[in-house]
């Protein structure tokens, strides 16, 4: 096979997957808190058309993507009053966040439907770029796919190595003990679940800014979700997120490579491959229950009330 095939295919599996990667980080943080948030696929939504009505209307993409870091946080906080103030059931208000976001991001973006931006630019670095073979595959990415690595590592550090890390897990495996001995539960939570909604916001304006800089009604096409089983899949440890989400991107890639290369497949079966290949991996871990129950937080999804 031409080397040089290997390489672009390679390296395009990084824009599938940065999406995922900074999505699935923001809700590995909420769920090891004790959070589950449905609501991720109208948190994408809002994000994407949000990050790209900013960018459109003043030309700056940093103001796009802090539009869609707040705008990602908004419905988080949303979410988080009615789960964590109000005490409604956390798998019905998640889903009836999506349902929201879809329509709000329906709304707000009719006006720009066919419109375009400047994508975002890939980084340049001196000597490194231009390096045979290690060049195209690691140093020629928006500054998006790097952060998101970056975020990775971040998380898993602060998770396993920090106070606030260990006070993050102790309040999504006995929340009422973390109370007893003076923990604030609540502010914890809302404090995580914000820190999901805006890297899911930020996951979102990445479909709308870097990957296809359009807006399209629905675009992120239910990555939301798979942000959600990237989760599973990691068994909630950082590190899994990242082979999860270049495991989505390559399947994606492959779909077209595979309609490129003339494959006497149906579009439509190709097209579904990437989902496809998610179901199949988690159906393979689910069935040693003993890996999803060593990592999984104890409260997950149970609501907290302070006597």
């Amino acid at each position: 096979m031409n080397p040089d095939y290997v390489i672009a295919f390679l390296a395009s599996t990084a824009g599938p997957a940065t999406p995922l990667v900074l999505a699935s980080t923001g809700e590995l943080v909420a769920e090891r808190s004790g959070v589950i948030n449905l609501g991720l696929e109208g948190i994408m939504l809002v994000g994407a058309v949000a990050g790209f009505s900013a960018t459109l209307h003043t030309g700056s993409m940093g103001l796009g993507l802090l539009a869609a870091l707040a705008a990602g946080a908004a419905m988080a906080l949303v979410f988080a009053f009615l789960v964590l103030t109000l005490q409604t059931n956390q798998v019905a208000t998640g889903l009836a966040l999506t349902l929201f976001g879809l329509g709000l991001s329906a709304f707000l973006g009719r006006d720009l439907v066919g419109q375009t931006v400047a994508p975002l630019p890939h980084l340049s670095i001196p000597v490194l770029s231009n390096l045979p073979f290690v060049g195209p595959l690691l140093f020629r990415f928006d500054i998006l796919v790097y952060l998101s690595l970056v975020l990775v590592a971040v998380v898993g550090w602060v998770l396993a190595r920090t106070r606030i890390g260990l006070l993050i897990r102790a309040v999504g495996e006995a929340p009422h003990s973390a109370h007893a001995i003076g923990m604030s539960v609540i502010k914890l939570r809302y404090a995580t679940v914000l820190f999901g909604g805006a890297l899911a916001g930020l996951g979102g304006a990445y479909l709308s800014l870097a990957l296809t800089p359009m807006w399209v009604e629905g675009m992120t096409a239910g990555r939301g979700w798979i942000a959600l089983a990237q989760v599973v899949f990691a068994t909630w440890k950082p590190r899994g997120l990242l082979l999860g989400a270049y495991l989505f991107g390559g399947v994606t890639v492959l779909q077209f490579h595979g309609q490129g290369l003339g494959i006497a497949i149906p579009s439509e079966f190709l097209s579904m491959l990437p989902y496809l290949a998610t179901i199949v991996v988690l159906v393979i871990i689910c069935r040693n229950p003993q890996t999803i129950l060593l990592n999984k937080p104890m409260s997950l999804g149970q609501n907290f009330k302070a006597d």
